[in-house]
């Protein structure tokens, strides 16, 4: 049980920690999400309750099977992450909306005029030459394999009657 709470604890952080990583960047540093951005963010949300219900169970099958779909929610994000960094390499083409931000009150078309054009084929950011997206698949698919790997290693080495 040991190994299903320490991958448990996993996959809670991991999410934890891209998400709000995401939210700082947006709010802090203004780096506002494209469409592909908030595609994201929802499996990583849905990660974040399935390992908390996961950690409040005592039950060791169901702790273990929501940890499973926590880890198959993170590698959806990092895999939805790798086809949006595709897109911003130019590797692939992606979708053709774009997403923006609209600010509360006031004059709703001086607030459409002046909102901020998100491209989903642009990179707001990156670092050595990797953008948010790349960095979520890169941290998002290698975690979820990690947590999938402690599952299995738990689960290789229970003594079943």
């Amino acid at each position: 049980m040991a190994s299903i709470r320490i991958a448990a604890i996993l996959a809670f952080l991991l999410p934890t920690a891209l998400l709000g990583g995401a939210l700082i960047g947006q709010y802090g540093f203004g780096l506002y999400p494209c469409e592909m951005c908030m595609w994201q963010r929802w499996p990583h949300l849905a990660a974040i309750i399935l390992a908390f219900f996961a950690l409040m169970l005592r039950s060791k099958s169901g702790s273990m099977l929501m940890v499973v779909a926590a880890a198959m929610a993170i590698l959806i994000s990092g895999l939805i992450g790798g086809f949006h960094a595709g897109v911003e390499y130019d590797w692939w083409e992606g979708i053709t909306s774009c997403a923006t931000n609209l600010a509360a009150g006031g004059n709703m078309l001086d607030s459409i005029m002046n909102a901020p054009l998100v491209r989903c084929d642009v990179a707001p950011w990156s670092l050595f030459g990797i953008s948010l997206a790349g960095y979520n698949f890169l941290l998002s698919v290698s975690g979820a394999i990690l947590i999938l790997m402690m599952l299995a290693k738990q689960r290789k080495g229970a003594n079943y009657v």
